[in-house]
């Protein structure tokens, strides 16, 4: 729900016009020819659109001075003018609000990190508003005009009305998290899951450019899972689209906080991992960090722990490729920094569960920073100022 009236309209007159920026996007520089190749258009439909695009600025036009020297004029390259228009996007966590400023091709300009000590949705609001503040005052400065705030929240995020439905590591259920955000910042607001938003800057921008069909599952405070199918993010018919943290792999497993027992998230999950290892070592590790050095150190207690969630999200991976048959499957998430101690694990059993060919899946692991999920946020603002014109 986006209640604050937008300031500038993204010149998509037709669905042509969103496809070829879009296409340039993700891809370009690009011939014109190159664009008509990729997006199926005609050469004459591409030119109809990259017009409007090019006379508001979003676009421009050049000699590809990197081309290697040959007989003739060289190719004139479209690109998406990165300085057109800037975006802030917003991770939240349990304990730390992470703000960005990216450009329209979803570069970062700044960074902010504030800790968060109060989960009421008012007082994240407030430092929400304050970082946009910020942020707005940076984009003064540039000289570029700040066109929407896209805010990355963990748990079931209903997108179209802009409303966490519950968020479990914020203890927030039903809050209209677009609507109070616009009303703090004045600007247009996007609110999305916080693993969707991290897909669809890996579709754009990222490991997933120009595949149809792949996977993002993020390990971590818990396991997620972003889709892309035949080109598009979903979410399902209830939002909840690619829960593999609450895929049940061992019925006998501990009891997980969504009420079944075995669940991915139960076995994998951080708060699972520090919890497990404690028990089979004897040792009171503080933190996850903690239990990580420990199984560095050899113990064979925590490695044996590491070991089993390494599987437990290997079956869960085997699950979405057996059900989704995607292309690629991207593993991210700040429990990567685990990544050697089950790595093994998560490949064979894999393997194991993929059916046929699905094995044959590219598992890619690729560690991100929370930087990189704030950005998937500007993402996702950047996709609904491009949308809204559709």
């Amino acid at each position: 729900m986006r209640s604050i009236p937008r300031t500038e309209s993204f010149p998509a007159h037709t669905p042509a016009v969103s496809q070829v920026f879009t296409t340039v996007l993700s891809h370009g520089p690009l011939t014109r020819l190159e664009v008509a190749r990729r997006t199926g258009l005609s050469a004459a439909a591409v030119t109809k659109a990259v017009r409007p695009l090019m006379e508001a600025g979003y676009l421009a036009e050049g000699a590809d001075q990197d081309a290697p020297p040959a007989l003739g004029r060289p190719a004139n390259l479209v690109r998406v003018d990165g300085g057109r228009a800037l975006f802030i996007g917003v991770k939240v966590t349990g304990d730390e609000i992470i703000a960005v400023l990216a450009d329209l091709c979803c570069r970062l300009r700044v960074a902010r990190h504030v800790p968060l000590t109060d989960h009421d949705p008012k007082a994240v609001l407030a430092s929400i508003a304050d970082l946009a503040q910020e942020l707005r005052i940076e984009a003064d400065e540039l000289g570029i005009r700040m066109l929407g705030l896209g805010l990355a929240v963990s748990g079931d995020v209903d997108r179209g009305e802009g409303v966490v439905r519950y968020s479990p590591f914020l203890d927030w259920r039903d809050v209209p998290l677009a609507e109070l955000a616009a009303m703090t910042t004045g600007l247009p607001v996007t609110v999305d899951n916080d693993v969707r938003a991290l897909t669809v800057a890996e579709q754009w921008f990222g490991a997933g450019a120009g595949l149809t069909d792949f996977a993002v599952v993020t390990v971590g405070a818990g396991i997620g899972c972003g889709l892309v199918v035949h080109g598009q993010v979903v979410a399902g018919a209830h939002g909840v689209a690619g829960e593999i943290g609450h895929v049940v792999v061992d019925p006998a497993g501990p009891l997980c906080h969504c009420g079944n027992r075995g669940c991915v998230e139960a076995i994998a999950g951080d708060a699972a991992i520090l919890t497990r290892v404690r028990e089979v070592t004897g040792v009171q590790v503080a933190d996850t960090a903690e239990a990580l050095a420990l199984a560095h150190r050899g113990d064979a207690g925590a490695r044996e722990v590491y070991a089993r969630a390494g599987e437990a999200i290997g079956r869960g991976i085997a699950t979405v490729v057996n059900l989704f048959g995607p292309e690629r499957v991207i593993i991210s998430g700040e429990g990567l920094a685990a990544y050697d101690l089950f790595a093994e694990q998560i490949r064979d059993s894999f393997t194991a569960a993929a059916f046929g060919s699905a094995a044959r899946c590219d598992v890619h692991t690729r560690p991100l920073p929370f930087d990189q999920w704030a950005r998937g946020a500007a993402a996702t603002a950047i996709q609904s100022f491009i949308r809204a014109a559709d």
